[in-house]
């Protein structure tokens, strides 16, 4: 995947949140020009955000995946990553 850019050139990642986390948070995207190392820091990051996006990206069951791979919170980021947030899937 290449990295993407923003208008100074600087190189990011964009985090991606689906389903019922999108609806709370009420935030579908973002991009990230200073990001950390692995899922568990950005879930950190993000947490800072507020005690609800420390609840649900933190405490809760919320997955990760990182270019659409399921991922767990010790996988390392790279320039140009794409990391969707989720709720937990069950099926039937």
């Amino acid at each position: 995947m290449a990295a993407q850019q923003d208008k100074r050139g600087a190189r990011m990642i964009t985090v991606l949140f689906f389903a019922q986390l999108r609806e709370q948070l009420q935030c579908d995207k973002l991009h990230l020009n200073d990001y950390p190392k692995t899922v568990a820091e950005l879930r950190a990051l993000l947490g800072k955000r507020s005690a609800l996006w420390a609840e649900l990206l933190i405490n809760d069951s919320a997955l990760a995946a990182v270019n659409q791979t399921i991922s767990d919170d010790q996988v390392c980021l790279n320039e140009g990553d794409e990391v969707a947030f989720f709720p937990p899937v069950t099926g039937g």
